[in-house]
């Protein structure tokens, strides 16, 4: 955690203005994250990872988003879902092909969401037909993240619409072998982070390139996603702290009224709640965190953590431009950009809605 903290800090803070500015990643900040170990956390270590567990991944995140939830959900999405999909379905070849340059040099991205089909991820139109030893894949996909300075994709596209989702198949993908950008969306907030409308047109990829079995995409994208929600738990929690962090010291140093605006006890039953949410929203996560560790059941826990780590975010990080008023309503704290960063935590990677659709289910289950 120190060296993640340390990364943060030296290298990543005196480039977050710049690059939210900009709506650009640096790439001597994404180079760094390679060279720290931090993209092939779970990876083995003879295939150029850290082998580390999926808790310090998940800790690694939450540092990162400490600082630029930006850089934070980059490292997210490439370890929870790119990383996890290829080391836990793909066979040892596709392993030895892929891990290394995953966890050493090649940023992956994780392309699922189309123009119609969302939070219905399994109504996607992309298709792929086999043609001898290929695969062509045609369509589109929109809201992907990483995939401006990504060379690694994995792509979901469904060989048999006659099968509905269970046509759904997962290939691995290289930008040179046709992915097009067609957009890159301008945000309201995560702005370095890319994401971008792709396009397919007759995109030929060799046959090897299936990455689980045919027609099993769709549970393989359902189980990743439960692994990624608690990711995006993480980089909340840890969006929420840097407001915090950034925003109460503001308050004991400015005075009014002859006395910080810290000591009143209006501000100090504020700050004290926003403690504690953001301890609550940190301990659903970790302990969703454990469970995929240990082995357990995790799906309601992975929900419940990101539903409230995005209510503590918004809430926390508005909370903070206010204790830092005038100031913190400015570009020059960096407080708002955590306010806007946080709205994405309610969108991405399965809405509130569907969090508390999950967690609904699963109490059904029990009592009915």
């Amino acid at each position: 955690m120190n060296t993640v903290k340390r990364f943060a800090q030296d290298v990543v803070a005196p480039k977050v203005h710049e690059m939210d500015e900009n709506e650009m990643m640096d790439k001597g900040v994404i180079k760094g994250l390679f060279e720290q170990g931090l993209m092939g956390i779970e990876t083995p270590a003879d295939l150029g990872g850290s082998e580390s567990s999926f808790t310090a991944a998940i800790i690694a995140i939450e540092e990162l988003a400490k600082v630029d939830p930006s850089v934070s959900v980059m490292c997210d999405v490439h370890n929870t879902l790119v990383n996890t999909v290829v080391r836990k379905y793909g066979t040892k070849e596709q392993q030895e092909k892929w891990l290394p340059q995953l966890a050493e040099s090649s940023l992956g991205s994780f392309c699922l969401s189309e123009p119609a089909s969302g939070s219905d991820a399994f109504a996607l139109q992309t298709r792929a037909r086999k043609e001898g030893d290929s695969w062509i894949i045609n369509g589109s996909k929109m809201w992907i993240t990483n995939s401006y300075e990504a060379e690694v994709f994995l792509i979901f596209a469904n060989v048999d619409p006659s099968k509905g989702y269970k046509g759904i198949t997962c290939f691995i993908a290289t930008k040179d072998m046709g992915i097009q950008i067609a957009k890159k969306e301008q945000k309201l907030g995560i702005r370095a982070s890319s994401t971008c409308t792709l396009n397919f047109d007759d995109m030929k990829i060799p046959a090897e390139n299936v990455i689980g079995e045919v027609g099993k995409g769709y549970k393989i994208a359902i189980e990743i996603l439960n692994e990624g929600r608690i990711g995006i738990a993480a980089q909340m929690i840890g969006l929420a702290q840097g407001a915090f962090d950034k925003a109460v010291p503001y308050t004991y140093q400015r005075t009014q009224f002859g006395q910080p605006i810290g000591t009143f006890q209006g501000m100090q039953f504020q700050i004290a709640q926003a403690a504690i949410d953001i301890e609550t929203a940190r301990l659903l996560t970790y302990n969703a965190a454990r469970r995929k560790d240990e082995g357990k059941e995790f799906t309601q826990q992975a929900a419940m953590a990101k539903y409230w780590s995005s209510v503590i975010a918004q809430r926390v990080s508005g909370s903070a431009i206010e204790w830092a008023g005038g100031v913190g309503f400015t570009r020059e704290t960096g407080i708002e950009k955590f306010w806007r960063d946080s709205k994405i935590g309610a969108i991405y990677e399965g809405t509130s809605n569907i969090q508390l659709q999950t967690i609904a289910k699963y109490i059904q289950k029990q009592y009915s």
